[in-house]
């Protein structure tokens, strides 16, 4: 009997699948990509540029940081000590100015559990000057398969194309986003840690702060709760070289300042986002509670919404 012989067009077809690495005979056993945050490549910020600062520009300011180099919060003039509503004395950072609309955040959790999926980082899709940016971050839930494996998916992209649910709930949370090695190691309470997160942002890591004083829920509209804070500078914002610029201003060899927190982290209606209402420096002598300083000249109401969360509370 004589061997039959492949014919050439199977041997083409064989050949073909045998360069591609393909077996007919059984499912491409290949999965979703898997990222190490470890091994991949880290996003730039920068805080101080035009775009992203208002009362720290660089421009305004050389001796600020750089793109991407650290930044210390722990100095001057990232925190300021100040009054809280009954005299106390306040400690507060200082992330500049910002807008009331919180920025997306995504946290996923796999089908049926009510844990974040661990070790997978969270992932953001705006940066410090981006359009859209806030420190404030309203938490969106991503449900996710059961057999999810963490850092498969590493942007928002990925979650959209991907057609995962996404539900809008009822948490904020306050996460400056700074370059890595950034340190602002003072916090309210014991129990939150001071150092830098991890998360996404289209692919790349980037590093963020934590500030966890007062649970925070966004208004009927969606927004950022704001707390009024009373401030005084060193020159009144109406004359030259005035406002901001000046410094606040301070009692004689001290960084104690007369401004005043209307409200502290232990109170119902607390929010790191302050409205700002400047008083008149002829005025900075009698303020020493928040009393005083709604009795004095004020030169501006709202002036500005920033970013200054409480991080030390003394009688």
């Amino acid at each position: 009997m004589k061997n039959k012989l492949p014919s050439l067009n199977y041997l083409f077809v064989f050949l073909l699948l045998a360069a591609f690495g393909i077996d007919g005979c059984k499912d491409d056993p290949s999965g979703p990509e898997v990222t190490d945050p470890d091994e991949a490549p880290e996003v730039s910020v920068d805080r101080f540029s035009d775009s992203a600062g208002t009362l720290f520009r660089r421009s305004s300011n050389p001796t600020l940081p750089g793109p991407d180099e650290p930044i210390n919060f722990d100095q001057g003039p990232f925190i300021t000590q100040g009054y809280g509503p009954a005299g106390e004395i306040v400690e507060y950072y200082n992330f500049d100015v910002l807008s009331t609309q919180p920025a997306p955040i995504f946290v996923l959790f796999r089908e049926g559990e009510d844990q974040p999926v661990d070790g997978q980082l969270n992932i953001i899709n705006v940066l410090p000057g981006e359009e859209g940016y806030n420190d404030f971050w309203h938490v969106h839930k991503v449900t996710v398969p059961s057999g999810y494996t963490a850092n498969t998916v590493t942007s928002m992209a990925d979650i959209q194309q991907r057609g995962f649910e996404i539900e809008e709930t009822d948490m904020l949370v306050n996460c400056p986003v700074v370059p890595e090695g950034s340190t602002a190691n003072k916090r309210f309470t014991g129990e939150e840690e001071p150092g830098l997160i991890r998360g996404w942002y289209k692919e790349q890591v980037v590093y963020y702060f934590s500030f966890e004083e007062k649970a925070l829920s966004p208004g009927g509209d969606g927004s950022v709760p704001t707390s009024p804070i009373y401030v005084t500078f060193n020159i009144n914002p109406d004359e030259e070289g005035g406002g901001p610029p000046s410094g606040f201003m301070t009692e004689q060899d001290s960084d104690q300042t007369h401004n005043v927190a209307a409200t502290i982290p232990t109170d119902d209606d607390y929010s790191p986002l302050w409205f700002v209402n400047i008083y008149d420096n002829a005025d900075f002598d009698m303020v020493s509670d928040l009393t005083s300083a709604q009795n004095t000249d004020i030169l501006a109401e709202g002036a500005a919404i920033v970013n200054c969360p409480i991080v030390s509370v003394m009688p």
